[in-house]
């Protein structure tokens, strides 16, 4: 066991650089690339939407998946087709884009981030943005060294009825905050025992690990079972539960934990799977907490959870997919606003921070916070103990690296 340092002061994330890129004029049009063609898709369609903002490359190491999204983007653009390559440095290398826009698996997100920001793209990058605390320290810094901006894409942050509520918290409107809790049902299925197995010749499988050590293909990992794998990624904890623990965060004001505690197990298969299944994380920060609980494999459609319920003197603000409702110590529903969620909002205020300088409304020095929460609490399942503070053992701080691709600093 390790004494870490304090993970992102305050300080720290309030002397990030804001000031637009000198060579960014406010009515120029800003040229983006996309990494990673599934969740990928969806950046290409919301920054289509966008005024003055151009799709000039697509990327991924799946020729159907890019092929697929080229395709798209050709749609989106009235014809006009973007450069499609497998290799993201393609992107880095042409000093006319602007923006790298990373919907690549979890254990990119942070080599990719840093990349982007020594080459001098503006990142958007998905959730969770690091796969270990040792790589959101780097990215954090990454960002605060070229002055580049990078949003995280925890997406409820800019949607109007989310920041409606939270305003309304801050106002007081439930009375003094004392806890939040959060909740993901799903019904996934068992992703069974892979095989060894040829590499597909659509996909580059040495550069789909990348940083990653290298490992023998299987025919059950790619392209999302990865996430139930820890070399991988932070199971869903890190995939789904970061949405709601950044709600919970924002809600009550706070940073990071002085207590976390995450238990459960793999309860509802036997196959490759090594996250849990059924899990409880909870966080103790003193004077108020929060706790997620994760059910993958049971929806419990019965129990009609929240997705985030946030608990005051005077009742409850529940926030779900579509925006808030607030309820009274009787049960009574006093106030709702709920107007659906779009993604809009989350890149249009990410290219507004680039041509005139506007806040970012999940900048990454302050969405890590989010992410670290679930990186304390992967470390306690896997550990089985509670962890104090941010004490967590190295092992669990940082990963092993592809040599090749170890990102600068780490």
């Amino acid at each position: 066991m390790q004494s870490r340092r304090h993970f992102i002061s305050t300080a720290a994330a309030a002397s990030l650089v804001t000031t637009v890129r000198a060579d960014t004029k406010p009515g120029q049009k800003l040229r983006v690339g996309v990494m990673g063609l599934s969740r990928g898709k969806n950046h290409i369609s919301n920054f289509a939407q966008l005024e003055g903002v151009e799709i000039a490359y697509v990327c991924d190491v799946d020729k159907n998946r890019l092929a697929s999204g080229a395709k798209l983007a050709t749609e989106k653009q009235g014809g006009k087709a973007p450069k499609a390559v497998t290799d993201f440095r393609r992107i880095l290398e042409d000093k006319e884009v602007d923006i790298l826009s990373i919907a690549a698996p979890n254990f990119w997100h942070a080599p990719a981030t840093i990349l982007g920001c020594d080459a001098g793209k503006h990142v958007y990058v998905e959730k969770p943005g690091s796969h270990n605390p040792s790589e959101a320290e780097f990215m954090v810094a990454a960002a605060k060294r070229t002055g580049r901006k990078v949003q995280m894409g925890n997406q409820r942050r800019s949607a109007p009825a989310f920041r409606e509520g939270i305003a309304k918290l801050k106002d007081g409107v439930i009375g003094k905050l004392r806890y939040a809790r959060c909740w993901y049902d799903n019904k996934r299925s068992s992703i069974g025992k892979g095989k060894s197995a040829p590499v597909p010749a659509h996909l580059d499988y040495e550069l789909w690990q990348g940083p990653v050590p290298a490992r023998p293909y299987k025919d059950n990992l790619i392209h999302y079972n990865w996430h139930w794998h820890w070399l991988y990624g932070g199971g869903e904890l890190a995939n789904n539960g970061v949405h709601a623990l950044d709600i919970a965060r924002w809600a009550l004001g706070v940073d990071l934990p002085m207590v976390t505690s995450y238990t459960g197990g793999r309860y509802h298969f036997d196959d490759d799977q090594e996250t849990p299944d059924t899990a409880d994380a909870t966080y103790d920060f003193g004077k108020v907490g929060m706790s997620w609980h994760g059910s993958s494999c049971l929806q419990r459609k019965h129990e009609k959870h929240s997705f985030v319920s946030i608990y005051g003197d005077g009742g409850v603000m529940s926030f779900d997919s579509g925006g808030y409702r607030i309820h009274d110590n009787a049960g009574k529903l006093v106030e709702e606003n709920m107007p659906g969620l779009s993604d809009i909002p989350h890149f249009q205020n990410f290219v507004n921070a680039i041509r005139k300088g506007e806040a970012l409304n999940s900048e990454i020095s302050d969405a890590q916070k989010s992410t670290m929460l679930c990186h304390l609490g992967n470390a306690s399942y896997r550990e089985g103990l509670q962890i104090k503070g941010q004490d967590v053992p190295k092992k669990y701080w940082q990963r092993e690296y592809s040599e090749a691709w170890k990102p600068a600093g780490i």
